[in-house]
């Protein structure tokens, strides 16, 4: 009994012992925190003090708090006022400035793409420039808002860009500022019978212009459309709930996108409601690696369902969610709370899309042999009655096509999707 009651006493000792030093372990936790913050608050009253220039509290604060959002990942960061405004105005597809998005990269930053029809676009600015000088001022050292809000500005100014890019010598640029406007969803019917819809970037309504773009088709052609062409090159992303809803319009059912946090209750899975608006007609996916976010998460979607074909270059690989979290007057913070997984349970980030029919921009041309003849070359041969009107008719289309036939990864998937289509269709 003695014995017993040593062992029950040892282990209550023990016990008592352990919670002891959990105690001491999370008391010291705090108090290093404690240090910390009042580490903080010394160096703040130095610089304050001591700086060569004066400086304001409240720009020391969001540098501060910038400083320490940015450290966790290239997407997480402090908006003031005025930045959160200009992340407001950019979703409801109106803003100003150059019309390109931008990510921070080593110390520079870094174009994920430029906008359709903006300035950026136009000087042919590409995906994966490095932007390293704007206006005579290094880029290293600053946050990336602070290198946004130089590139923003009066509309009709103009702002010089010295641009890196990749086994080129490095070029200065000038562009002019506009009000950027942008048209998220464009839409056309290429060769005859197949709908081809261009996607810039998932602000409001997306899903919205997108099925009245294939309803429009639909209408037009009727059964003699083939397939559709969905091009989300260069579109740097935007809402989730626009991804969703466009990848949504072409499935009957299953998961489109998860998105996962450190905690496993938090997983929110995003289904498919049955329905398909495409009616089964083959869809093929332009890529490249300017598309990146939702664009990834709708080629993703499509890829796992076997519901789409997906042609290009390896997307971006952005595949975090960044939670916007309004700080009353003092604007908002950016922080990225989960990741995006595909159906399938593939992790974009860092990853990307793989395309499954590989294509790469190129330049190809007609190779036309002076040797090569036709029954209608000879002078005396019969003629078709029908000769005329089919003439002017394929001349017509030779106009209409030359343009956008020069797009080698358009024409490419174009091409696809009407073989897929006439194979469905026993054509």
């Amino acid at each position: 009994m003695k014995n017993k009651l040593a062992v029950l006493l040892m282990m209550g000792v023990l016990c008592t012992a352990g919670a002891a030093d959990a105690k001491t372990e999370s008391q010291k936790e705090k108090v290093d925190t404690y240090e910390m913050l009042n580490l903080f608050g010394e160096v703040m009253e130095r610089a304050k003090s001591s700086y060569v220039e004066e400086v304001e509290d409240k720009k020391l604060i969001e540098s501060a708090i910038n400083g320490m959002l940015v450290s966790l990942d290239p997407h997480s960061s402090y908006l003031d006022e005025q930045s959160f405004k200009y992340m407001n105005e950019q979703t409801k597809g109106k803003f100003g400035g150059l019309g390109i998005e931008v990510t921070m990269e080593q110390g520079v930053v870094k174009v994920v793409s430029p906008i359709d029809d903006t300035p950026a676009f136009k000087a042919g600015i590409k995906p994966g420039d490095y932007i390293v000088n704007i206006d005579g001022e290094n880029v290293m050292g600053m946050t990336l808002n602070d290198a946004v809000d130089k590139m923003r500005g009066k509309v009709g100014t103009k702002v010089k860009l010295s641009i890196r890019r990749l086994n080129e010598k490095p070029f200065d640029v000038t562009l002019k500022r506009e009000e950027i406007k942008i048209q998220s969803v464009k839409n056309d019917i290429k060769d005859g019978d197949v709908a081809y819809i261009r996607i810039t970037s998932f602000s409001e309504d997306v899903d919205r212009n997108v099925e009245k773009a294939i309803k429009k088709a639909k209408k037009e052609l009727k059964d003699k459309l083939k397939g559709i062409v969905i091009d989300v090159r260069n579109n740097p992303g935007g809402l989730l709930d626009q991804a969703v809803g466009v990848s949504d319009l072409f499935l009957n059912q299953g998961e489109i996108v998860s998105t996962r946090s450190r905690n496993e209750e938090d997983t929110i899975r995003y289904s498919a409601k049955s329905g398909d608006i495409a009616e089964g007609l083959p869809i093929v996916v332009i890529i490249n690696d300017g598309s990146a976010s939702a664009s990834e998460i709708v080629a993703g979607a499509l890829q796992d369902h076997k519901r789409a074909i997906i042609l290009g270059e390896k997307s971006f690989g952005k595949g975090s969610v960044q939670t916007v979290i309004p700080l009353g007057k003092y604007g908002a913070m950016r922080l990225t709370t989960a990741r995006y997984y595909t159906p399938s349970g593939r992790s974009i980030q860092a990853k990307g899309i793989e395309p499954d029919v590989e294509v790469h921009p190129a330049k190809v041309e007609e190779i036309v042999s002076p040797y090569n003849f036709s029954e209608a070359e000879y002078g005396n041969a019969l003629k078709n009655e029908a000769d005329k009107d089919q003439k002017r008719a394929k001349e017509d289309k030779k106009d209409d096509d030359e343009e956008w036939r020069k797009d080698y990864q358009l024409s490419r998937a174009v091409d696809l999707a009407k073989a897929l289509g006439i194979y469905s269709s026993g054509n």
